[in-house]
């Protein structure tokens, strides 16, 4: 059984007033767009679950986990849920967040850019296979 919308509100509420080390690390460099200008919120409700931070525009759910997440089926479980609902999820241990913030930042940022797209037909060279850059039956560069 889930909770209800009520019980988690008062659980995200009391989840921002009462956050971890690293989770106020992780909020000090996501909030007010710090972060490559994108917007993030902290504590989202994503039913049934709560989310620690959640960037909407790419889709993107960072959590800050301590030693009970570890070999968690529950999470898992969670993850693909999200995954389900079109989130991308990256987890970082709490210590990872603390002691290596600058390459937490840089995943974060990784993964808020889009993938570089594939070069357009127009950029590859002439292929002959497809007729193309044949004149006269010389092949033009």
């Amino acid at each position: 059984m889930y909770p209800t919308r009520e019980t988690l509100l008062a659980r995200a509420k009391w989840m921002r007033a009462n956050q971890t080390e690293a989770e106020r690390r992780l909020w000090s460099m996501l909030r007010d767009r710090r972060l490559a200008a994108f917007k993030f919120k902290r504590q989202q409700i994503i039913e049934p679950y709560i989310v620690d931070f959640i960037c909407l525009g790419r889709r993107l759910i960072i959590e800050a986990d301590g030693s009970q997440h570890a070999d968690n089926k529950d999470d898992a479980r969670r993850d693909r849920f999200l995954r389900g609902q079109s989130f991308q999820v990256l987890r970082f241990w709490n210590n990872q967040v603390l002691t290596e913030a600058s390459a937490v930042a840089d995943a974060i940022h990784a993964a808020l850019l889009p993938p570089h797209p594939p070069k357009p037909a127009a950029w590859a060279p002439p292929s002959p296979a497809r007729g193309e850059g044949l004149e006269s039956g010389h092949l033009h560069g």
